[in-house]
């Protein structure tokens, strides 16, 4: 065992957070206390990040007018990605795929702009910065969890028609439409095989040694 590893039971708080993270769609009202969401997006805005750049900005949408817009632009998008499902798209139509009108905090996750300035790390690989926002929101997904909060990260929508709606600059990217609060309960299992939509692959089939397709 190492010497900077964690005691016994702050590894079993860890390990329990990430495996009863849930990607939440059904929320209880309520509210965030604004000290809790601010530790939240500290939380946050302590993930890694290429070069650190800390592409993330994150956007909180506390006008209900402003909020119905929003879950409008993902309706849209709803029923344009119902339609390239073709034989699934009933089935699809019958998923609750965003809580936006029900939780109790909405943010909104984007990049910044003026990214192509940032080389260090993405030279070659410049979705970097998209993955150093992946983790802030991670990040706070199981700070949230920790602290008994739902999240949902909603995708469905079209970035430039939310880009616009916010008045993000030019070269600015949404990658997220995230559903913070209170919940009756969490999920047992992730909603989509709850549902019958998917089922989990076992990691043994996406772990490889040395080359790709090789099992260890």
């Amino acid at each position: 065992m190492s010497d900077n590893a964690f005691s016994p039971e702050e590894k079993a708080a860890v390990y329990r957070a990430i495996a009863e993270r849930r990607d939440m769609r059904h929320f209880s009202g309520g509210e965030v206390a604004p000290e809790l969401l601010a530790r939240l997006l500290e939380a946050a805005h302590q993930a890694p990040s290429v070069g650190l750049m800390q592409p993330w900005r994150f956007i909180r949408i506390t006008d209900r007018e402003l909020r119905g817009k929003i879950q409008t632009v993902v309706e849209a998008e709803r029923v344009r990605t119902a339609e390239a499902l073709g034989e699934r798209s009933d089935e699809f139509m019958t998923l609750k795929v965003e809580g936006i009108n029900d939780c109790a905090e909405v943010l909104v996750a984007a990049l910044m702009d003026d990214r192509e300035k940032h080389i260090f790390g993405r030279r070659t690989l410049p979705e970097m910065d998209m993955a150093s926002l992946s983790c802030a929101i991670q990040n706070l997904w199981l700070a949230a969890r920790v602290e008994g909060l739902g999240m949902g990260w909603v995708s469905l929508f079209e970035p430039q028609a939310l880009a616009d709606l916010l008045g993000l600059p030019a070269g600015a990217k949404p990658l997220a439409v995230l559903c913070l609060g209170p919940v009756e309960q969490f999920y047992p299992a992730p909603m989509l095989v709850l549902e019958g939509w998917a089922q989990a692959r076992p990691l043994s089939e996406l772990v490889y040694e040395n080359y790709w397709g090789v099992k260890p």
